[in-house]
């Protein structure tokens, strides 16, 4: 059991309130999961509810306030690869290094190879529609504002469904 104190009880109600319409919250991981924990500091808890399969790395990728840095090789401020847990959400907690607007990139890599490939899953902050023919969305569509505290965010992966690539949310 999560022990909140001080501002970290402002993370313990915003993960209560989101689990109203979500599945249950799992305790936040990576490297960074003690900040999400605090809640005191800039920062992004990206909840990734529902996997194609258990298997693979789930890459969260933080991208800053320049809509041309946005997936452009190498241009991300923080990456955090973890191996797809076994069951349940999986909750990453990313440290950001000021307030201000930020885009988050989820990929879900079935096979763990760090390649992409037709069968691995994507998500964006604020869950964009995407396709076949428009697989990244525009900055603008995804671009989310963090204040002084930590900030929930659902994303939710879209896999590849017969010549459709659609969310998978539950």
């Amino acid at each position: 059991m999560l022990k909140f104190s001080g501002a970290g009880i402002g993370v313990a109600v915003a993960l209560a309130a989101t689990s109203l319409t979500a599945p249950a919250s799992a305790a936040p991981i990576g490297p960074d999961a003690n900040v999400c924990v605090r809640g005191d500091a800039p920062s992004v808890l990206v909840r990734v509810p529902a996997f194609k399969n258990r298997s693979g790395k789930l890459r969260v990728q933080i991208y800053g306030n320049n809509p041309a840095d946005f997936l452009a090789k190498g241009q991300y401020l923080k990456r955090i690869d973890l191996p797809v847990t076994s069951s349940g959400s999986m909750d990453v907690c990313v440290a950001l290094p000021h307030a201000g607007d930020f885009a988050v990139a989820v990929r879900h890599d079935l096979d763990g190879n760090g390649k992409s490939s037709w069968n691995d899953g994507g998500g964006f902050s604020r869950n964009p529609n995407i396709s076949l023919f428009k697989l990244k969305p525009e900055y603008k569509d995804v671009v989310i504002s963090v204040g002084k505290e930590t900030k929930v965010l659902d994303v939710f992966i879209n896999y590849r469904q017969g010549l459709a690539i659609k969310p998978l949310k539950s």
